[in-house]
């Protein structure tokens, strides 16, 4: 495994633990934080991480179309929780997402 891939693999198990830490922290939160919008673009970023890190990790020649996916889906996420302003919570999960869409990007166009 090349270091680009253990890097993209790192980032997208990081961003899953963080998404699902978040889904129960806006569930906390209630109001805006716990809108159906919001919580299902958490879980897909969760979800779209977990399967992109499987794939990685069964070197899948699909790994790059996951990867692009994951990109897009996490920049998704980002910008749903910078939009909750201040929160400390959701900060953390958007700079995680931006480093996995990042990662992502990168990983899929070298593919």
């Amino acid at each position: 495994m090349d270091a680009k891939l253990k890097e993209c693999l790192t980032h997208c198990l990081s961003c899953y633990q963080v998404c699902i830490e978040a889904v129960r922290h806006c569930l906390e939160q209630g109001g805006r934080h716990a809108e159906a919008e919001h919580v299902v673009t958490l879980l897909d970023c969760a979800e779209i991480c977990r399967t992109s890190a499987d794939l990685m990790l069964r070197s899948s020649a699909v790994h790059a179309h996951t990867c692009r996916a994951c990109a897009e889906i996490c920049q998704r996420c980002a910008e749903s929780c910078s939009a909750l302003g201040d929160d400390a919570e959701m900060m953390r999960c958007a700079d995680e997402c931006r480093r996995c869409a990042e990662s992502c990007r990168e990983m899929a166009s070298h593919a």
